[in-house]
């Protein structure tokens, strides 16, 4: 009678029927194994390269050139860094960017202090909660040239909703909303923050609902109120969260176009931001270099100094973060 040994621990698998075991085999699955997640993430990456990184180096080597939109296809001679001074000694620039932090701050700050308030709310077991939370998210759906033409007309100096209401409630007369500075630039912050403030709140709320109920349990047992467990519990959770939104709601008011362009009903000083530039933005001014005068070199100087405006910003924002975290 025949007897059949038992493999020996250790020992290679007996080949397939049909094969066999080779070592092309082996070093295909190390290589598999080794790559297939390089694979998978490289997509992002490639496409990062071809349209984000690439337009990059591009505008930073054509901002020191003299480059002419009627030539756009060849750059021009070098002139170093002569079109960031020319920027720097333009007056248009420096009211562009004086422009562009009043409107953000007057619609990023309050826009911020609504969402917030709002998640809060919203937080609470309400009926039709979900009804609440879309409802919320409906400004943002909506384009923001549609959104723009109605603000426009509710600011309108004759006819508009908003002089109306002011002149009826508080005895005012009409304010011109377009040709002057502070009332343009408060209408612009005001659909700023009418198409943003839900999508911030929706953020705020899904990081409050990360919170764990124990923490809320704890402070009421302590005797804290609501607005103590807001204040000394919700606020410290959401830190994370709050410089992110700080972060995007700089980023968005630095690069501000259409809600500016659109406000004056088109016209000669759509670009310019009024007849006095009362309102012109960055990226507005980006905008009337580059296709308007047909300076690509300067538009893309404008471009760059965004560019590093932004980084400063975020470093600077992560260097406050850190020493607040670190005073805690």
């Amino acid at each position: 009678m025949a007897v059949i040994e038992a493999p020996r621990a250790g020992a290679d698998p007996a080949p397939k029927r049909g094969g066999k075991n080779t070592g092309w085999q082996i070093r295909r699955s190390r290589w598999d194994l080794k790559w297939s997640p390089y694979a998978f993430v490289s997509p992002f990456f490639i496409l990062f390269a071809a349209f984000g990184l690439y337009p990059l180096l591009w505008t930073a080597w054509i901002s020191v050139h003299r480059t002419e939109l009627i030539r756009a296809d060849e750059t021009g001679d070098y002139v170093g860094f002569k079109n960031y001074l020319n920027l720097f000694n333009d007056s248009f620039f420096w009211n562009a960017l004086a422009n562009t932090i009043t409107i953000g701050v007057i619609s990023a700050v309050p826009q911020l202090l609504m969402a917030l308030g709002l998640a809060h709310i919203l937080n609470y077991r309400l009926r039709a909660s979900t009804f609440w939370r879309i409802s919320v998210l409906a400004p943002f759906a909506t384009s923001v040239a549609a959104a723009t033409v109605v603000f426009a007309q509710l600011f309108n100096r004759d006819v508009g909703v908003v002089n109306f209401l002011l002149h009826t409630l508080f005895g005012m007369d009409n304010l011109d909303w377009t040709n002057s500075k502070w009332p343009a630039q408060i209408a612009i912050s005001t659909i700023v923050i009418w198409r943003w403030t839900g999508y911030n709140a929706l953020i705020y709320l899904a990081s409050m609902q990360a919170i764990p109920n124990e923490l809320y349990e704890a402070a009421a047992i302590d005797g804290a109120g609501r607005w103590r467990q807001f204040r000394d519990v919700t606020i410290p959770a959401l830190r994370p969260t709050i410089v992110f939104t700080v972060v995007i709601s700089t980023i968005g008011s630095i690069q501000l176009f259409g809600e500016p362009l659109l406000f004056s009903s088109g016209g000669t000083n759509a670009v310019t931001g009024g007849a006095s530039r009362q309102y012109q933005t960055l990226a507005m001014y980006f905008y009337e270099r580059g296709f308007n005068n047909g300076h690509l070199g300067r538009a893309a100087a404008v471009a760059w100094c965004m560019f590093l405006i932004i980084v400063i910003f975020v470093i600077f924002n992560t260097w406050l973060t850190r020493r607040v975290r670190d005073a805690d």
